[in-house]
C-alpha cells in the first residue's frame, strides 16, 4: 500500500474563477455559489487533456494507490481582507475536495484547508476544522504558521498560546495537523522559498516551547521534509548541549516529517536524521516537482524508485515510510479491495 500523504487538489477552473470573483467583490456582492457538476470534478483529475499527464494518470504511472488532498496552499489568500471571503473560499474548496473523496473513495482523502487570515485568531478556524473532520469525514488538517503571508509583523511562532486552541480542537478529535506554508506577498521570497523558512521556524519554535509537554498526544507533520531544520540539525544540537536541555536530536523525534524531497542525498539525510519511523511518503505530485530530471528522464516527484534504491534501508523502514506509519497517525480505514 503506496500512501502520499502530501497532495493537493486539481480543481475545474470553476473553483478559481469563484475565488477570483471573492477577491474583485471583496465579498461585496455576498457569498454566492459555486457550480460544478460530477462530471467536471471527474474531468480534472482524470479525463483532461490540458496537462500532458492527469492527475491520476500521474497517480497511476508511480504506482500510488493513496493520495491526501488538501486547498492549494499558494491560493489559500489568508491574508486577504475581509475575512469572510478567506472562509467562503476555504469552505468551497473543502467541499470539492470532499466530493472528489466521494467520486473516488479508493483513491483520495481529504486534509483540510483552514480559513485563517491575518490577524485574527486561530480560534476563528474551529468550526470549519471540526466540520471537514465530523461532516466531510477529512483525516487530518493544513496548518499555515504564517497566514501574514510575509507581510507585516510576523504572526507568534507555533510554540506560543495563541495556537493552544487549535492544538486543543486537534487533540480532542485525534487528528494530525501536516504544517503548511502559504502564499508570499514579499518580493523577497516566492512562495516556494518561503514554504521553506516558514517550516524551519514552525520546527524551531515547536521544540523550543511547551507544547508537546501541555499536549503530549498532539500529531504534528512537518511538510517538505522539515524545512531546513534536519540539514542544519548540528546547529540546534550544539544549543541544547550548551543549555543541557533535551538533546535537539531526541526532542525532533516529537514530530513526523513527508518525504516531499527530490534527490536522493536529501532523502538519505532526512531518514538518518529523525528516522525512518517518523517519515511517512509525502511528493506533493502533481506540483513543483512535476518536472522532467534530464538526468534521469524521470519526473522528479516520483520519489519512490529513489527511496527504493536507498540500499541500507529495511523492508520494515520501506514498509513504514510508504504507508504503515500513515495508516496510524491518521487512523485510516480501507474500503475492500482497497
Amino acid at each position: 500500500m503506496i500512501i502520499d500523504i502530501h497532495g493537493h487538489v486539481v480543481a475545474p477552473p470553476e473553483l478559481y474563477a469563484y475565488q477570483s470573483s471573492l477577491l474583485a467583490s471583496r465579498g461585496a456582492h455576498g457569498k454566492g455559489r459555486l457550480h460544478i457538476d460530477d462530471e467536471r470534478l471527474i474531468n480534472a483529475v482524470w479525463n483532461s487533456r490540458q496537462e500532458p499527464k492527469t492527475h491520476l494518470e500521474l497517480l497511476n504511472e508511480v504506482g500510488t494507490d493513496i493520495q491526501f488532498i488538501s486547498p492549494r496552499p499558494f491560493q489559500a489568500m489568508h491574508s486577504a481582507k475581509p475575512e469572510r471571503i478567506v472562509h467562503w473560499y476555504t469552505e468551497a474548496a473543502n467541499n470539492v475536495i470532499a466530493r472528489l473523496c466521494t467520486l473516488f473513495p479508493n483513491r483520495f482523502r481529504g486534509i483540510a484547508g483552514l480559513p485563517q487570515n491575518a490577524g485574527v485568531s486561530p480560534q476563528n478556524t474551529l468550526d470549519e476544522l471540526e466540520r471537514c473532520i465530523k461532516e466531510l469525514g477529512f483525516v487530518g488538517v493544513m496548518l499555515n504558521p504564517d497566514p501574514h503571508e510575509g507581510e507585516g509583523p510576523p504572526p507568534p511562532g507555533l510554540g506560543d498560546e495563541y495556537w493552544y486552541p487549535v492544538y486543543e480542537k486537534l487533540v480532542e478529535l485525534d487528528v494530525p495537523a501536516l504544517v503548511h506554508s502559504a502564499s508570499c506577498v514579499s518580493p523577497r521570497e516566492s512562495y516556494s522559498l518561503h514554504f521553506i523558512n516558514e517550516e524551519t521556524i514552525a520546527v524551531a519554535s515547536l521544540l523550543n516551547s511547551k507544547v508537546f509537554e501541555d499536549f503530549p498526544t498532539l500529531k504534528v507533520v512537518i511538510s517538505h521534509a522539515g524545512g531546513a531544520i534536519p540539514y542544519q540539525i548540528g546547529r540546534f544540537m550544539a544549543g541544547r548541549y550548551r543549555s543541557k536541555a533535551e538533546p535537539f536530536e531526541e526532542a525532533i523525534r516529537k514530530l513526523y516529517f513527508d518525504t516531499c524531497l527530490y534527490t536522493k542525498d536529501a532523502l538519505e539525510l532526512l531518514f538518518k536524521t529523525v528516522g525512518t519511523d517518523r517519515c511517512m511518503f509525502g511528493t506533493e505530485n502533481p506540483g513543483t516537482g512535476s518536472a522532467i530530471n534530464p538526468h534521469t528522464g524521470m519526473y522528479m516527484d516520483n520519489t519512490k524508485p529513489i527511496i527504493e534504491s536507498i540500499d541500507w534501508l529495511t523492508e520494515k523502514d520501506k514498509s513504514m515510510i510508504f504507508g504503515e506509519t500513515a495508516t496510524k497517525v491518521y487512523k485510516l480505514k480501507f474500503n475492500e479491495g482497497v
